[in-house]
């Protein structure tokens, strides 16, 4: 729908521009400064608005469930600072990043996953 938009927005604005300059040739009218200036007008106007409407679609959010077959054991995880035990909630997703927050001592820092090797 955007990328009609834009077409229909720059085809108005080109015969705008077209009748504006038709105006001053040799069997141009008077009137056709008019009609291009309208024109042109609703060609700027249908990008604004295709570009308004593009800035208020609020960015979708993804969540990621992990399945994990068979038996797994987790084990707690326990703050770097202080040595709390954190929880689930702890967690958040920043970046793309898991970063911890402990509710003990505040302190923020990004989980790193060992190698198992």
């Amino acid at each position: 729908m955007k990328t009609v938009g834009y077409i229909v927005a720059a085809i108005l604005i080109f015969f705008g521009v077209l009748f504006i300059w038709g105006a001053f040739g040799a069997a141009g009218q008077p009137g056709w400064i008019i009609v291009g200036i309208i024109s042109a007008g609703i060609g700027l106007a249908i990008i604004f608005f295709v570009q308004r409407k593009a800035k208020m679609e609020a960015p979708t959010n993804v969540t990621l469930k992990v399945d994990l077959p068979g038996d797994v054991n987790m084990e707690s995880l326990k703050c770097k600072s202080c040595g709390g035990v954190l929880s689930a909630e702890n967690i958040k997703l920043v970046n793309g990043a898991p970063v911890v927050t402990c509710p003990y001592c505040s302190t923020v820092y990004q989980l790193t996953e060992e190698p198992k090797w």
